[in-house]
C-alpha cells in the first residue's frame, strides 16, 4: 500500500468536515434586520479588503513564480504557486465563514452562551480545517507527484514552504497594519478622547475595526498558522535523508503520517464542543485540545513502533522509538509554552492585575509594567525550547528536533479554531453593541471574547516556539545543502551576517510599527473631523461616514506592507550572493535569536495590556471611564500593534528567510 495517499486523503477529509461546518453555521438565525444590515457592512468590507490585497500579492507571487523557473527549475516554481493559492484560499474560506458566524454568534447569545460558543467555535474551525486540510492535501499532492527516493527530489517541496511563508507574511503584516489603525483609532477617539463606549454605532471606525479582526486575527491568522504547519512538516521531510540508516521512506512518511493523525483528530475534537451545556467556556476549549492531543501522543507511540526498526534513526539513543520521543517532546513544550503564555496574558493571574494597578497612576506607569511582563515572559519559553532541543536531539537527533516541532503543531486545527473563535467572538460583541441588544447579550459575548484574548495569545505561543524549533532545522537543512560543516563565530564574515540578520528582525519591527502608527494618526483625523463637522453624529442624528474609515484602513495596508515583505524575502538572497553562503548562515542565526525574543516580548505585552484594559472594564479600579481605564486604553492600543501586527509577523520572518536560504542555496554556490 503507498502511505503516501493517506495525507491527502485526511486533508480531503478535513475539507469535507469544514464544508460541512460551513453549511451548519449558515442555517443558523442571523437575529434582527439591524444585526443582519451590520453584518454585511462587516463581510462586504472584510471581502473587499481581501479582494485588494490578493490583487497586490498576485504581483509578487507571478514575478517570484517567473524567477524560480529561469534561477532554478520549473518544479520548485509549480511547488512556490500551489503553497501561494492554498495559503490565501485557507484565509479566504476561514474568513468568509467567520463573517457568517459573528452575526449568528450574537443572535445566539439572546438566549444561550452554549450555543454561542458552539457557533463562534465551529465558525474558527473551519479555518483550521482549512489550514490543516488543505496543507496535508497540497504536502502530499507533491509528495506523489516528486517522488521520496532522493535528497534532491525532497527538497523540491521546499517550494510549497517559500509559496506558504511569502503569502503569510503579507498577509499577516497586511491584516494587521488594517486591523491595527482602525483598532487604534476607534479606541483613542471614541473611548479616550469622546467617551463613548467600544463599538459604539455613533464611532466612524467601528466597522473598520470590525472588519479588520477578520482580514487580520482571522485571515492574516490562517496563512500565518498555515506557513507554521507545512514548515515544520517540511524541515522534517528534508532532514529525513540525515535519519535513516537505511532508505528514507519511513522517515519522510512518519511526519507525513503524524500529520495526517492529527488532523483527524482535530476534525473529530473539534465537534466536542458544545455537545453539552457549559458556563467556562475556556474548560470547554481546553477538553477538544487534550482530547486532540491524547489521540495524536498514542497514534505516535504505535506509528514509530511499527515504522522504525531499532537502528533506523541516526543519533537515536532509543532506536525507532525515539521518533515518538521527539514528538511527545513537542507536544510537551507546546503545552508549557501555551500556559506560561497564559500566566502572562491572562487576566486569572498577577502580571495582568498589576498591569491593572499601575493605571490607576497614569498611562506611563501602565507602559513601563507592561512592557516589563512582556521582557518577563520570555524567560520560560525560552528554557522550555532549550528543553525541547536538547531531549528532542537526543531522542532522535537532528531529525527529532524537526518532528517536535511536527509535534507541537499536529493540533494545528484545533489551535487554529481556537484562535479564531476570538474575533468572532469579538466581532459578536460589535454587533451586539451597535444593535443595542440587552446588556446580558454583551455579557455572554464579553465573556466568550475574554477567553478568546488569553487564547489568541496562547496560539502565538505555540506559533512562535514552532517557529524556534522549525528554524533550527531549516536551518540544519541549508548546512547540510550547502555542504558546511561548521559555522564559527571567530569567522569575519559570520560575524558580519549574525549582526545583519540580528539588526534585520529589529528594522522589521519598526517599519511595521510605524506603518500602524501612520495608519492610525490618519484614521485619528478623520475620526475627529466627522466629530467636528457633523454634531449630528454624537447625537444620534446623522449617521457616520463608516467607508471613509475603511478605505483608510485598507489604503494603508496595502501600500505599508510591500517594503517589510519584500525585506524578508531579498534579504537572505541579497546577502548570499553579495558575502557568500557563511554570512548566510551568520545571518539566520542572528535573525532567528532575535526574532523569536521580539516576537514573545511584543505578542506577550500586548495580550497583557489589553487584558489588563478588560480588567478594569470589568469593575475593578474604578471601572470604564476612570482615570485607570484610560491609562489601560492607552496601554492598549500601544500594545495592539505589538500583539496583532509586529510580534506574530516575526516567527514568519524567520521561517521565511530560512526556508528561502534553503530555496535559492543553488545560486549562492
Amino acid at each position: 500500500m503507498n502511505l503516501l495517499f493517506i495525507a491527502p486523503l485526511s486533508g480531503l477529509v478535513a475539507l469535507c468536515a469544514a464544508y460541512f461546518i460551513a453549511t451548519w453555521i449558515k442555517k443558523n438565525d442571523e437575529g434582527t434586520v439591524r444585526m443582519k444590515e451590520l453584518a454585511s457592512f462587516i463581510r462586504e468590507g472584510s471581502t473587499a479588503f481581501l479582494k485588494r490585497e490578493y490583487q497586490t500579492i498576485a504581483i509578487f507571487a507571478a514575478a517570484m513564480f517567473l524567477f524560480l523557473i529561469f534561477s532554478l527549475n520549473i518544479q520548485t516554481a509549480l511547488a512556490f504557486l500551489l503553497g501561494a493559492v492554498f495559503s490565501l484560499a485557507a484565509g479566504f474560506f476561514g474568513m468568509r465563514t467567520a463573517t457568517n458566524a459573528n452575526v449568528r454568534t450574537a443572535a445566539a447569545a439572546r438566549t444561550s452562551l452554549t450555543q454561542a460558543l458552539k457557533i463562534a467555535f465551529r465558525g474558527g474551525a473551519v479555518l483550521g480545517l482549512s489550514v490543516i486540510g488543505l496543507g496535508v492535501l497540497g504536502l502530499g499532492i507533491l509528495l506523489n507527484f516528486f517522488g521520496i527516493g532522493s535528497p534532491e527530489q525532497l527538497e523540491l517541496v521546499t517550494g510549497f514552504g517559500l509559496g506558504a511563508s511569502s503569502m503569510a507574511l503579507f498577509g499577516r503584516v497586511g491584516g494587521g497594519i488594517y486591523t491595527k489603525a482602525a483598532d487604534v483609532g476607534a479606541d483613542l477617539v471614541g473611548k479616550v478622547e469622546a467617551g463613548i463606549p467600544e463599538d459604539d454605532p455613533r464611532n466612524p471606525a467601528v466597522i473598520a475595526d470590525n472588519v479588520g479582526d477578520n482580514v487580520g486575527d482571522v485571515a492574516g491568522m490562517g496563512s500565518d498558522l498555515f506557513e507554521s504547519y507545512v514548515g515544520a512538516i517540511i524541515s522534517a521531510i528534508i532532514l529525513a535523508s540525515t535519519a535513516a540508516h537505511a532508505g528514507i521512506y519511513q522517515a519522510v512518511m512518519f511526519p507525513v503520517l503524524i500529520a495526517a493523525i492529527g488532523v483527524l483528530a482535530s476534525t473529530a475534537a473539534v465537534f466536542l464542543v458544545g455537545s453539552k451545556d457549559t458556563k467556562n467556556p475556556a474548560s470547554a476549549l481546553n477538553l477538544a485540545t487534550y482530547v486532540g492531543s491524547a489521540i495524536v501522543l498514542v497514534s505516535s507511540f504505535f506509528l514509530a513502533r511499527a515504522l522504525f526498526g531499532p537502528d533506523l534513526i541516526v543519533g537515536s539513543n532509543f532506536g525507532g522509538i525515539g521518533a515518538f520521543g521527539a514528538i511527545a517532546i513537542g507536544v510537551i513544550v507546546g503545552v508549557l509554552i501555551g500556559a506560561s503564555t497564559e500566566q502572562y496574558t491572562s487576566a486569572d493571574y498577577k502580571h495582568v492585575k498589576g498591569i491593572a494597578k499601575q493605571a490607576e497612576t497614569g498611562p506611563a506607569t501602565t507602559i513601563i509594567d507592561g512592557f516589563a511582563v512582556g521582557l518577563f515572559s520570555t524567560v520560560a519559553p525560552l528554557l522550555f525550547i532549550v528543553f525541547g532541543i536538547i531531549f528532542a536531539n537526543y531522542f532522535a537527533g537532528i531529525y527529532g528536533i524537526a518532528l517536535a516541532a511536527v509535534g507541537m503543531l499536529s493540533i494545528t486545527g484545533l489551535v487554529v479554531a481556537v484562535d479564531a473563535y476570538g474575533p468572532i467572538s469579538d466581532n459578536a460583541g460589535g454587533i451586539a453593541e451597535m444593535a443595542n441588544l440587552p446588556p446580558e447579550v454583551r455579557e455572554i459575548t464579553d465573556k466568550l471574547d475574554s477567553v478568546g484574548n488569553t487564547t489568541a495569545a496562547i496560539g502565538k505561543g505555540f506559533s512562535i516556539g514552532s517557529a524556534a524549533l522549525t528554524t533550527l532545522a531549516l536551518f540544519k537543512s541549508f548546512t547540510q545543502i550547502a555542504d558546511i560543516d561548521v559555522i564559527s563565530l571567530v569567522e569575519p564574515m559570520v560575524l558580519v551576517g549574525l549582526l545583519l540578520g540580528g539588526t534585520l528582525s529589529f528594522l522589521f519591527a519598526a517599519l511595521t510599527m510605524r506603518s500602524v502608527g501612520k495608519a492610525a494618526f490618519k484614521m485619528i483625523e478623520e475620526v475627529r473631523r466627522q466629530f467636528r463637522e457633523d454634531k449630528g453624529i454624537m447625537e444620534g442624528k446623522s449617521k457616520p461616514d463608516y467607508a471613509k474609515c475603511v478605505d483608510i484602513s485598507t489604503t494603508a495596508a496595502l501600500r505599508e506592507m510591500i517594503v517589510p515583505g519584500l525585506l524578508a524575502v531579498m534579504g537572505p538572497i541579497a546577502c548570499g550572493i553579495v558575502l557568500g553562503t557563511y554570512a548566510l548562515g551568520g545571518m539566520l542565526a542572528g535573525a532567528m535569536l532575535t526574532g523569536v525574543l521580539l516576537a514573545i516580548t511584543m505578542a506577550n505585552a500586548g495580550g497583557a495590556w489589553d487584558n489588563a484594559k478588560k480588567y478594569i472594564e470589568a469593575g475593578n479600579h474604578g471601572g470604564k471611564g476612570s482615570d485607570a481605564h484610560k491609562a489601560a486604553v492607552v496601554g492598549d492600543t500601544i500594545g495592539d500593534p505589538f500583539k496583532d501586527t509586529s510580534g506574530p509577523s516575526m516567527n514568519i520572518l524567520i521561517k521565511l528567510m530560512s526556508i528561502v536560504a534553503v530555496v535559492f542555496l543553488p545560486l549562492f554556490m
